[in-house]
């Protein structure tokens, strides 16, 4: 029954999440939204040998922790900071989201981001590696913001899709492909 009324707030959070800032915005308001939570896809494309990595993450969430953590006013928006949001961008994802192979390290290279609605959404895509029987995720992806931060992680490999969470303060989870 918990299980059921959890799934029932979240589902009233998202909904609410939805509407609240179209009104809010009406009224010149700073609406924040109550949900804090990114979403990264996890894609093994078996042709390359890689695995493809998209990290979608609130904008409003993610400039306020970029203005913190590095003492600018961050817009991820306006085209003409884009080179300058860039280096931000990759600075803190790679800091704040690894992968490990069958217990190693799988070096992370940061392609860029792009605004996308009220997200921003960071590509990634790891070196090499086959033969792939153990993948270790680690991310603390906003928890220096939100002691209530959760990660959703949706990993496809070989075409089998593993869905998995992490939530402050959480930090690492091992799948066995």
């Amino acid at each position: 029954m918990l299980s059921f009324l959890h799934h029932s707030l979240l589902i009233c959070y998202v909904i609410t999440g939805m509407f609240k800032p179209l009104a809010a915005a009406g009224a010149g308001s700073n609406f924040k939204h109550p949900l804090h939570l990114s979403s990264t896809e996890l894609n093994y494309n078996l042709k390359e040998s890689t695995m493809e990595v998209s990290c979608r993450i609130f904008t409003d969430d993610f400039e306020d922790i970029l203005s913190k953590k590095y003492k600018v006013k961050a817009d991820l928006s306006l085209e003409a900071k884009h080179k300058e949001m860039d280096q931000l961008v990759r600075k803190y994802i790679t800091a704040h989201l690894q992968l490990a192979a069958n217990g190693k390290a799988l070096p992370l290279n940061y392609i860029g981001f792009e605004k996308d609605n009220e997200a921003v959404v960071v590509y990634l895509e790891s070196a090499k590696v086959k033969n792939i029987v153990k993948l270790e995720t680690t991310s603390t992806v906003l928890y220096d913001l939100f002691d209530d931060q959760t990660n959703i992680f949706h990993l496809t490999f070989k075409g089998n899709r593993h869905s998995f969470k992490l939530t402050y303060p959480d930090k690492r989870v091992n799948s066995l492909l």
